[in-house]
C-alpha cells in the first residue's frame, strides 16, 4: 500500500470472507482511512448483521463456507431494496475462471477482483462505488484549489 492515505470516514463497510487473514487486512485498510467496519466469514452471519448495520458496501468472497456469495448478494440486495437503498457490492475472491467472473457480475456484483489484491487499487475501487473523491486528498489540493487548476487547463 502507497504511503497516500485515503479518508474513508463515515463510510460502512461490510466485508464477507472466509480466510481470517483477508479480514484482518481489510480491517486496518479501511480502518486506518476512517471507516466503519464489521468482518465476518459467512453469508449467514453477513445477512444477521444487515438485520441492523446498513452498509454503504459489500465486499465479498464468492465461496464461502455455508452458501456462496452470488445468493449472498441477492438476499443483500433484497433486503437492502426494502430499505430504499442499491447496495454496491465487490466480488473480492480466489478463483481466476472466467465463468465466476461472468456470474459474479450477471448476478450484480459492480466489479470482480482476484486475489491477491492490490490494496491501493482496492482502496480506489471502494472509494469509486460509494463516491468519495479521495483523488485529490491524495493529490494534496483541496477541491477550491482543484479548481483553479482546471480553469488554467
Amino acid at each position: 500500500m502507497s504511503n497516500q492515505s485515503m479518508s474513508f470516514k463515515g463510510v460502512r463497510l461490510l466485508v464477507v470472507d472466509s480466510d481470517f487473514d483477508t479480514r484482518i487486512l481489510l480491517t486496518y485498510l479501511f480502518e486506518l482511512g476512517g471507516a466503519e467496519i464489521i468482518t465476518v466469514a459467512s453469508a449467514t452471519q453477513a445477512i444477521e448483521i444487515m438485520s441492523f448495520f446498513k452498509p454503504d458496501i459489500l465486499i465479498s468472497d464468492i465461496y464461502l463456507p455455508d452458501e456462496d456469495g452470488y445468493s449472498l448478494l441477492l438476499k443483500a440486495r433484497n433486503l437492502e431494496a426494502k430499505r430504499g437503498r442499491k447496495l454496491p457490492a465487490i466480488a473480492l475472491t480466489t478463483s481466476p475462471y472466467e465463468e465466476d467472473r461472468d456470474m459474479a457480475l450477471s448476478v450484480g456484483y459492480d466489479i470482480y477482483q482476484c486475489k491477491p489484491i492490490d490494496l491501493d487499487e482496492l482502496a480506489f475501487m471502494v472509494a469509486s462505488l460509494t463516491g468519495i473523491d479521495n483523488r485529490l486528498e491524495i493529490l494534496g489540493c483541496n477541491k477550491a484549489e482543484a479548481s483553479r487548476q482546471e480553469s488554467f487547463n
